[in-house]
């Protein structure tokens, strides 16, 4: 309810503001404008949008299988873990903007350099997180299962891949929002559909009501692939319901 009751406050200011003229019109059109405007292009944003989601959703599938190889390959090895922490921890101050254009040049246009890009941005969080996560395993289950017999599949299945998911999850919470502005900004520097391609258009058109309203259409796919990613942590991780519902 609270932020329904905020959203609703902020629009509400947003809308005064512009049909009293505090805002020239060409800087900020009001929200009527911009629902207008999602209105008569949401056939074509429709559209759009679903290229970018489709961008967004490969490259962070490649992602996450990168940080999973990644992170348990770190857990499994400290050669490289050693190794590979400080290139992973590089590789994320490379700035998005100087990395896209060089792979639209080698890769051309379409949809390979923007999931590659994705890739590339999402797979940080995932590393990071899961290898937290592994190390945070309770030794003395560790110690206990190897006690048993228990070969270091078993131990990594039922001991150290439980203790991480609450982790990975956290880590792809992180990566869903950046793979949708990854791809966005993949499709600025070159391409011929998504929502990026879209806003560099109407932005060159002084159309500025479609460029509020291609935000709104990627704020709504980023929400609604968070809406996701928070069903399946519910799915996969029962216990936590469970132990929630003892806590109330």
């Amino acid at each position: 309810m609270a932020p329904c009751v905020a959203c609703a406050l902020v629009l509400g200011a947003w809308q005064l503001a512009c049909a009293l003229g505090l805002v020239p019109s060409f800087m900020l059109p009001s929200p009527a404008d911009v629902a207008r405007a999602l209105v008569e292009d949401g056939a074509l944003l429709a559209s759009h949008g679903a290229t970018t989601l489709a961008e967004a959703l490969a490259g962070l599938a490649a992602g996450v299988a990168l940080g999973f190889a990644l992170a348990v390959a770190m857990e499994r090895f400290r050669l490289v873990d050693a190794a590979l922490s400080p290139l992973v921890s590089l590789s994320q101050t490379i700035p998005v903007v100087a990395v896209a254009p060089l792979l639209v040049l080698w890769f051309g246009y379409g949809m390979l350099p923007k999931v590659l890009l994705v890739a590339l941005t999402t797979f940080f969080p995932i590393t990071v997180a899961l290898a937290s996560g592994f190390r945070s395993v309770d030794p003395d289950a560790v110690d206990l299962m190897r006690t048993l017999g228990a070969s270091r599949w078993q131990v990594f299945r039922f001991a150290k891949l439980p203790a991480a998911a609450a982790s990975f999850f956290t880590g792809l919470r992180i990566s869903v929002t950046y793979a949708v502005i990854g791809a966005v900004v993949a499709e600025w520097l070159g391409g011929f559909d998504g929502l990026g391609v879209y806003m560099t258009r109407v932005r060159k058109s002084y159309d500025y009501d479609s460029l509020f309203a291609a935000i709104v259409v990627v704020s709504a796919v980023s929400l609604a692939l968070l809406g996701a990613t928070k069903a399946l942590e519910r799915a996969c991780m029962p216990w936590l319901r469970a132990r929630r519902k003892g806590g109330e």
